[in-house]
């Protein structure tokens, strides 16, 4: 793939739930190493859009290349070799309470890769570090984790294999305003350290205001695609309420 094609690219999607219809015909391409923020109303089909992409839903029609490949029509080796180059940060971490965060961390390391366990332990400590959790938070459980330790300790997850692309699904979606923050913070620090492409479904003002570079809004089963000030110049009323309305203008410093 050239350094100029998409690293995601969507065609025509359409999806459903049941008889009801989600996505109509969505087009969107995805740059490599940009932030991507998708935002619109509840049930408007922000999450089933990333499920889409990452293969847990399969929709009603359509195209989904990641890397260049056709991840809808793949076989199953070709698949897992592409689902390696991706992690997943799902809404509320989706951690295994029954596991340590050490164990919830090395879940895609025992399910990828034949590292033996001394190795698993070692990339567990330093993807720990690098979301900004120690060796103690390694041996708790998910009960006893705050908020924000949780949205971390799921990240660690995420980064485990070194992923090119993450999918993160309402990042601070439960979090106080100074933990909200501070995990933007870290999410653009490693994406620019690491090079990432960032794919984000979110509601927060402030996290579009902090770290998106493009927003791609979900109104009337479409996507509408640009920078905020793009976005905000189209004259949707629900485009408009959301950005130009008191939480938008106080959010965006307008």
């Amino acid at each position: 793939m050239a350094a100029a094609d998409p690293i995601i690219s969507i065609k025509g999607l359409v999806t459903r739930l049941g008889n009801r219809l989600i996505h109509d015909r969505v087009d969107l391409d995805v740059r490599r190493g940009e932030v991507i923020a998708i935002v619109g109303g509840s049930g408007s089909g922000k999450s089933v859009l990333l499920r889409s992409i990452v293969g847990l839903m399969r929709p009603a029609g359509g195209t989904v290349e990641v890397f260049g490949e056709d991840v809808l029509n793949l076989e199953p080796g070709a698949l897992r070799g592409i689902q390696k180059r991706w992690g997943v940060l799902f809404q509320e971490g989706a951690l295994f309470s029954s596991q340590t965060v050490a164990e919830n961390v090395q879940v895609p390391l025992r399910e990828y890769t034949k590292a033996p366990q001394a190795l698993m332990n070692e990339i567990t400590a330093v993807k720990l570090a690098m979301v900004g959790l120690g060796e103690d938070a390694a041996r708790k459980y998910p009960s006893e984790l705050s908020g924000g330790m949780k949205k971390r300790a799921s990240l660690a997850r995420a980064l485990v294999l070194d992923p090119e692309i993450v999918f993160l699904d309402e990042p601070t979606a439960g979090l106080d305003p100074i933990a909200a923050n501070a995990f933007d913070e870290l999410i653009r620090n490693l994406q620019q350290s690491l090079g990432l492409t960032v794919f984000m479904v979110t509601h927060d003002l402030d996290t579009l205001r902090s770290i998106a570079d493009r927003v791609a809004v979900l109104v009337n089963k479409k996507l509408k695609v640009g920078t905020i000030a793009e976005v905000m110049r189209d004259q949707d009323p629900w485009i408009q309420d959301y950005f130009s309305g008191p939480r938008g203008r106080a959010a965006l410093g307008s």
